[in-house]
């Protein structure tokens, strides 16, 4: 064997390490095992979503077939079986009663909703983009005391805010529901994360370059790049205030004044001991689900990521 010249064994040494060709049986069985557990792992996610939408389904599912019932045939006949009660007799029979309380009440529900939504949701995006983008003595620390209210469930302040609303004359008024709905540690430590991810110091630093001030650069450009957070958290804000019920249980004591959700709680207590209200409930209960899957519905093309992904090199 001929010996071989330096630039010749210096090439040799810098080709990648290449191992011994396998035994073609091996292969064969490396490549037979792959679809095996690809197809075992994918079944495996199939039966976790199947479970978890027949969780989801299932309620609504009995919830619509329960509303065309009435209250004797609720618990004598099958559970998806249909009958001669239509729904829409059931949603008159509601209207009938109370003078049509119940829509008072899912009107109020959608105003404490909406404004809770739109008008909390803006100021916690507010709040969130100026912790993140401002620079001020004690931020971090102001910051902790916001992550310290995430860890304080809600039930836990209501008798606070009644302590303090009390004096000042704002029980049972709508303004107990609105307030403590404008302001959610949560959705300030969200709209955070957001204004991290979506707004790039770079664009605002051009806009104060171009003589924008703070307010007109939050409004014109940083609202806008982050409007996917911003839908995102007034949808939080309005399925949590739409299905607040201790707070109103605890502030207001005028019917006129309920939300959907403690005017159920109050239909259901009368179930007990009149059964006839037990279809009032349940289509009552079908209905006051149906804002929530508006606001889903069409609110989800919004909810798209990257908005300002590449507008910054």
């Amino acid at each position: 064997m001929t010996p071989l010249a330096p630039a010749q064994a210096e090439q040799e040494e810098r080709r990648p390490f290449r191992s011994a060709p396998q035994p073609a049986a091996v292969r064969s069985r490396r490549r037979s095992r792959r679809p095996e557990s690809s197809f075992t792992s994918r079944t495996a996610v199939t039966l976790v979503l199947l479970l978890a939408t027949l969780y989801m389904i299932l309620p609504v599912t009995w919830l619509l077939f329960a509303s065309t019932k009435s209250a004797e045939q609720l618990y004598s006949s099958n559970v998806f079986s249909l009958t001669d009660v239509s729904l829409f007799e059931n949603i008159a029979d509601i209207a009938a009663q109370s003078d049509g309380v119940f829509f008072v009440w899912m009107g109020n529900s959608i105003l404490y909703a909406t404004v809770g939504a739109v008008v909390g949701g803006l100021v916690s995006v507010a709040a969130g983009y100026a912790f993140d983008k401002f620079r001020f003595r004690g931020r971090n620390k102001l910051f902790g005391f916001v992550l310290v209210g995430v860890l304080v469930p809600n039930t836990a302040t209501v008798l606070p805010l009644y302590m303090l609303f009390s004096p000042l004359g704002l029980t049972n008024t709508m303004w107990a529901i609105l307030l403590p709905a404008l302001c959610n540690p949560f959705s300030v430590y969200l709209a955070r994360i957001y204004s991290q991810a979506y707004i790039p110091d770079e664009t605002l630093e051009a806009a104060r370059v171009d003589g924008a001030g703070p307010i007109r650069s939050f409004f014109s450009l940083a609202l806008p790049m982050i409007s996917p957070g911003f839908i995102t958290i007034a949808l939080f804000q309005f399925v949590a205030v739409w299905n607040n019920y201790m707070l109103p249980l605890v502030m207001l004591t005028s019917e006129r004044l309920f939300p959907v959700s403690l005017g159920m709680s109050l239909w259901q207590g009368y179930a007990r001991g009149y059964p006839e209200f037990a279809p009032l409930v349940i289509t009552g209960s079908l209905l006051s689900i149906i804002p929530l899957i508006i606001a889903f519905v069409l609110l989800q093309r919004y909810w798209r990521a990257g908005m300002t992904e590449g507008a910054v090199k």
